[in-house]
């Protein structure tokens, strides 16, 4: 194979990598063809021919030609078995084979025939067969149901998709808390609903939304024109035993606190009863993942397309902190933001996490 040398940006390399691009494929637009972020950015996936290492390192040493070969990866990335189909020697083929435990097999060398029945040897004890010869566990095989395929579908879309970087907050929610307390009893006897962590943290993020028009954006497919919502569409993932659905709060920054409450409180319900309509689960411009009833200390979700960024939210846990000089305990919440780099960058995204982090810690301020 050409020994093709290239010149090519740190950025452009991290975001190829993140990508799966062969920088080979790329052509650069810089000084000397200098590859660039953008040139990565823009490169035509379904132009180009996509070979994963283990298959491309099998082609080239075995002089196998990939020209017109249709792989069975993601966005048909020619993987290591339509390789090994191309192989006919059979002791070739087996020496990139795995076996059942996930070790390489390799071919037995000839054997000396078996020894006729009459001359076996006597049937080893039963312990010692246990031990010379370990049984492999059970397993079951079932078919993805159609709501698994549609999760794994938009999972991998967004994934292998979109660029995008992380950032995780501590949040103090000693105020959050106690203001939850004195609410309980006022939101419960006007709503007959029980006011939660979540919906307090849903509607700080929903006021913060407002003030932040790139968080609160979509790019559209081509990744050509982005769209700024001049209101909130809030979806809340909810996790079921099938799968995960994300019913949306349409119109959110309309609402009041108790308004929320009772619109959230009957998506979700519906969700888990299944009566959930497909409108419903449509149109969110913001997403919120939330496992705080776990005991996750701190997690990151996949941007749920076309949103430009999701929040995930975990639990709450007691921690040593200073506050005015002094080492206190305070409950202490992780949140971090997933964003689109093509639409987000880290100051912006910053910004974001500041003023939510501040109303989060200061709540009262969610009335005025």
């Amino acid at each position: 194979m050409e020994n093709k040398k290239f010149r090519a940006t740190p950025a452009a390399r991290a975001l190829a990598r993140r990508l799966g691009v062969d920088l080979l494929s790329v052509t650069g637009t810089g000084y000397k063809g200098r590859i660039h972020k953008d040139d990565i950015a823009s490169f035509n996936y379904e132009e180009m021919t996509h070979i994963s290492p283990l298959a491309r390192h099998i082609a080239e040493v075995h002089n196998i030609d990939l020209k017109g070969v249709k792989g069975s990866g993601h966005r048909n990335k020619i993987m290591k078995d339509d390789v090994l189909q191309l192989i006919s020697d059979p002791d070739l083929k087996a020496r990139f084979t795995l076996n059942d435990f996930g070790e390489v097999f390799v071919p037995k060398q000839d054997q000396p025939a078996a020894k006729p029945a009459a001359e076996a040897p006597q049937k080893a004890p039963a312990a010692a067969v246990s031990q010379a010869a370990p049984v492999a566990g059970e397993t079951e095989k079932v078919p993805m149901t159609q709501m698994r395929k549609i999760i794994a579908k938009r999972m991998s879309e967004s994934y292998f998709s979109i660029p995008t970087f992380i950032q995780t907050w501590e949040v103090d929610m000693t105020e959050l808390l106690t203001l939850r307390k004195k609410l309980i009893e006022p939101i419960q006897e006007k709503t007959g609903k029980k006011l939660t962590v979540t919906d307090l943290i849903s509607l700080a993020v929903v006021k913060t939304l407002l003030k932040h028009k790139y968080i609160n954006a979509s790019l559209n497919p081509e990744g050509t024109e982005m769209t700024f919502h001049n209101y909130v569409n809030l979806g809340m993932a909810v996790g079921l035993e099938e799968g995960l659905l994300v019913p949306v709060v349409k119109n959110a920054d309309k609402m009041s606190l108790s308004e929320f409450v009772v619109a959230l409180k009957d998506l979700t319900e519906r969700t888990f009863s299944k009566k959930l309509l497909p409108d419903e689960q449509a149109g969110s411009t913001f997403t919120i993942s939330n496992l705080g009833m776990y005991p996750v200390d701190e997690f990151t979700a996949i941007i749920n397309q076309p949103n430009a960024a999701i929040l995930s939210v975990a639990s709450t846990r007691e921690k040593l902190v200073p506050v005015n000089g002094e080492a206190v305990v305070r409950p202490i919440m992780k949140m971090s933001l997933t964003s689109d780099h093509r639409i987000i960058d880290g100051l912006t995204a910053a910004k974001f996490m500041t003023d939510l982090k501040r109303l989060i810690e200061d709540p009262i301020t969610l009335f005025i």
